[in-house]
């Protein structure tokens, strides 16, 4: 075996059971971040435990187990978003849940982000998700996620700051 290749352990169906039910609270508050509504969310989340479950052999590193899932919920709910096409986007109010942003300005100021915007900013504020992350699950350079950050962020403090309401 050559030192550059990875070393492939098999994840079991008990151990991806487990490691994806682990996930089901970050994955729900990605799907609704990207569409929008519950059914919607819940049938992406479906699709990409279940295509996670027939591909788990093709996890590299388990400790990216989470990103790995997340970049499949990702493509799923891009797969949904291109059904859209020409139907106006169901509305949740529950983008952002109350527990994670209590102030309803702050909810509310992250649900008008575009979405390029949006999606990086609560990767990053609400799942901790680190910028090399970020990218391999969006599939854009490191500074293209960074970037973003301080746009989403940037967006945030203009739409928030006192003088604009006044």
């Amino acid at each position: 075996m050559r030192i550059h290749e990875q070393v492939r352990i098999p994840v079991d169906d008990i151990q991806y059971t487990e490691r994806a039910l682990g996930c089901e609270r970050k994955l729900y508050r990605v799907a609704i971040a990207l569409l929008r509504s519950d059914a919607d969310a819940a049938d992406a989340i479906q699709e990409a435990v279940f295509k996670g479950w027939m591909h788990r052999e093709t996890l590299r590193d388990g400790e990216r187990f989470d990103a790995w899932l997340t970049r499949i919920l990702v493509n799923e709910c891009r797969n949904i978003q291109r059904k859209w096409k020409g139907r106006p986007e169901p509305l949740n109010e529950q983008i952002v849940s109350a527990q994670s942003a209590p102030d309803p300005a702050l909810r509310d100021a992250v649900r008008r982000l575009p979405e390029r915007l949006r999606l990086p900013l609560l990767l990053h504020h609400l799942e901790g998700y680190s910028l090399r992350e970020i990218s391999s699950i969006l599939k854009i350079p490191e500074t293209t996620a960074k970037s973003r950050l301080y746009q989403a962020r940037a967006a945030l403090r203009q739409a928030l700051s006192p003088e604009v309401g006044e």
